[in-house]
């Protein structure tokens, strides 16, 4: 457990040092708030890191006997963001809370990790085997997917699409790692891939845009098209070795927007290359894989799937982030884990980091 413990903490501190530098970097030259926004991070952080030292030595089991409770909550918050949230950039996202802008959609995520992994680790009478792998249709697909559901419309509704698809993908990855009758998960994607151009008509105009210039940001350069081309050249302008901190065209001169959330890595890689990129790649890699080997070595099934579903979800997002970085996804507002400002994002990773922790420091007892 020490090993896991001090690598996880390690990598995700280096990590969360890395985007504080590059929020001060995008930001120290503006005026008014943003001249403070770095130093709220490092605020987020610092209660981040007690929130993931609490968490880990708290025994991961009691999400267990409080899933549900988790689950109810993260679904009044969802509801509560249509009648108080706060509105930014057209969407309706975050609640007031004294000083804090709470996102819900990232509480959602985790809370629906949790909610999947009791429901698909009931054992059957002998214990020996997954109830999951005995369920019909109705017990093995369609009831977990409307509880999936409801909060993932929520989230799509504020409109946050990227986060509700992610819900949609862990979902899935949890049903292949639970046993799930195959022909029901296929039958499932099916149903989902054959409507997608139907889906079209049913999309925000803004979202058809950004579907559009993912396809060719040119067709709209200084509108829908602007972010992303102004991206890529700020990770093209870094060259191998990078411009240096507190250097670079793009982001020091405020052509690319976004620098500090969801465009955060452009920003990185514009002061610090290739190589300090490819090195930051390797750090979100050799985090992910440890939970992916936690996973592995547990014997518990619910802290098993937990550690699955964890581990996915923080992939995905840093994949696709990423990918958005350089045009090779259409931009959806996922932020980076870790290094991306924003308190609920950071607050809701350390701690999806100390159950994994937590995780590893139990599993012999099971």
């Amino acid at each position: 457990m020490r090993n896991s413990f001090f690598t996880i903490l390690i990598l995700a501190l280096i990590i969360a040092i890395s985007g504080v530098l590059s929020i001060y970097s995008s930001t120290y030259q503006k005026e008014g708030a943003w001249q403070d926004i770095h130093l709220r991070q490092i605020l987020w952080v610092t209660i981040g890191l007690v929130c993931f030292f609490i968490v880990s030595g708290l025994n991961y089991r009691k999400l267990w006997d409080a899933n549900y409770f988790i689950y109810g909550a993260a679904l009044f918050f969802l509801f509560l963001v249509f009648v108080l949230g706060i509105t930014r950039l057209g969407a309706q996202r975050w609640l007031k809370i004294a000083w804090f802008n709470f996102q819900p959609s990232e509480f959602a995520k985790l809370a629906i990790i949790i909610f999947l992994a009791r429901y698909f680790s009931r054992k059957s009478v002998d214990d020996t085997s997954l109830l999951s792998g005995k369920f019909g249709i109705f017990r093995g697909l369609i009831l977990p997917f409307i509880f999936v559901g409801i909060p993932m419309f929520l989230i799509i509704e504020q409109p946050d699409l990227g986060s509700g698809l992610m819900l949609l993908f862990v979902f899935v990855c949890l049903l292949y790692l639970t046993n799930v009758r195959l022909k029901y998960i296929l039958t499932f994607l099916t149903l989902i891939i054959l409507p997608l151009p139907f889906f079209w008509h049913f999309l925000r105009d803004y979202q058809k845009q950004r579907l559009l210039v993912f396809l060719n940001p040119n067709i709209d350069p200084l509108g829908a098209g602007y972010t992303i081309i102004q991206s890529r050249i700020a990770i093209g302008s870094g060259g191998f070795f990078g411009r240096g901190w507190l250097s670079g065209s793009q982001s020091q001169l405020y052509f690319l927007p976004e620098s500090h959330t969801d465009f955060i890595f452009a920003t990185f890689s514009e002061q610090w290359g290739f190589l300090g990129s490819s090195l930051l790649i390797l750090l979100y890699y050799l985090i992910i894989r440890q939970g992916f080997v936690i996973a592995q070595r547990t014997q518990d099934t619910f802290g098993r799937l937990l550690a699955y579903g964890i581990s996915l979800l923080l992939s995905m997002q840093v994949f696709i982030n990423i990918a958005m970085n350089m045009g090779l996804a259409p931009v959806v507002g996922l932020p980076l884990p870790l290094m991306s400002y924003g308190g609920s994002s950071i607050l809701v990773t350390f701690i999806a980091l100390g159950i994994l922790v937590n995780i590893d420091r139990t599993r012999t007892v099971f």
